[in-house]
């Protein structure tokens, strides 16, 4: 019986992509440094670590796919990287071949001498060098990251915007992207993606923050907030500017970072409105008397 193996499974990637690969029929393991919930199906939930290498080896046991989306945003992307690899290939093996490792990395990695892009472009040559099997997808930023971007300046005077361009896709259409190449088998990198529309930073500072509405007249706060948009010097902001970021000519998906917005206020009300029910029924005094 085999798996797909998913690292960082309960990060905002992987929590689109195992249903995915669920409904998909497809058997899924979890390596995750979190105990299996109650009533998890035996072999499906592996705690274990890359970074300590804890119980790596009983993950990839018995997997012909690995799905890698774990990341570490302080830059040990490479040496998680090559722990799993590792263990991959580590151990008698007799007849199975080795499993195909499909890695989600960022556009333009190669290009941007950011900090955090190096430890990603390290561990993506680390996979072409390590004789598995591999596929290799990047896309561009999510939307989630965008608006924590500009969603955390929500109480400041003046939102700061870097002058560029951002191209945000939606997890969802990232994920239906890796169920695909799942299914497919190892490709090599296979061409970048990016979201339906590209737009500059500080337009997308505007929306997120008019998101934060106030009942009552001052309900335009967030739109009426000043955006300062930044140049800086050095070569990374030149690379960015340069749309080095950008997948003009392979738009995937039609949700778009307003439809994002639209679709999180809506959870938003949702869940106010049930814990505004569920106070009421926890409130005698709130229920009519008989």
């Amino acid at each position: 019986m085999s798996y797909v193996l998913v690292t960082g499974a309960t990060g905002t990637l992987g929590r689109a992509l195992v249903p995915l690969l669920r409904e998909a029929n497809l058997r899924v393991r979890i390596l995750s440094r979190e105990c299996a919930p109650t009533g998890c199906e035996p072999g499906t939930w592996v705690r274990g670590s890359l970074s300590t290498g804890e119980n790596l080896d009983d993950a990839v046991r018995n997997v012909n796919t690995i799905v890698h989306l774990a990341t570490a945003p302080r830059g040990h992307d490479a040496i998680l990287t090559r722990a799993l690899v590792d263990a991959a290939r580590r151990g008698p093996r007799m007849t199975a071949p080795l499993p195909h490792l499909i890695y989600q990395s960022i556009v333009g990695v190669d290009t941007i001498p950011l900090g955090y892009y190096r430890q990603k472009l390290a561990a993506e040559q680390g996979i072409e060098a390590s004789g598995l099997p591999f596929t290799i997808l990047r896309a561009t930023q999510f939307h989630d990251l965008v608006y924590s971007l500009f969603a955390a300046q929500r109480r400041m005077p003046v939102a700061l915007a870097p002058d560029i361009r951002l191209q945000p896709i939606d997890v969802r259409d990232v994920a239906a992207q890796l169920l695909g190449l799942v299914r497919a088998g190892a490709a090599g990198r296979v061409a970048d993606i990016g979201g339906p529309d590209i737009e500059l930073a500080s337009d997308l500072a505007r929306a997120t923050l008019s998101s934060f509405r106030r009942p009552g007249p001052h309900a335009a706060v967030g739109s009426r907030r000043p955006i300062v948009s930044l140049r800086l010097p050095g070569a990374t902001f030149a690379a960015f500017a340069a749309g080095q970021n950008l997948v003009p000519g392979n738009r995937i998906g039609t949700f778009s970072y307003p439809d994002y917005l639209m679709a999180r206020a809506a959870a938003a009300r949702q869940l106010a409105e049930e814990e505004a029910a569920a106070a009421a029924d926890d409130n005698p005094s709130s229920r009519e008397s008989g």
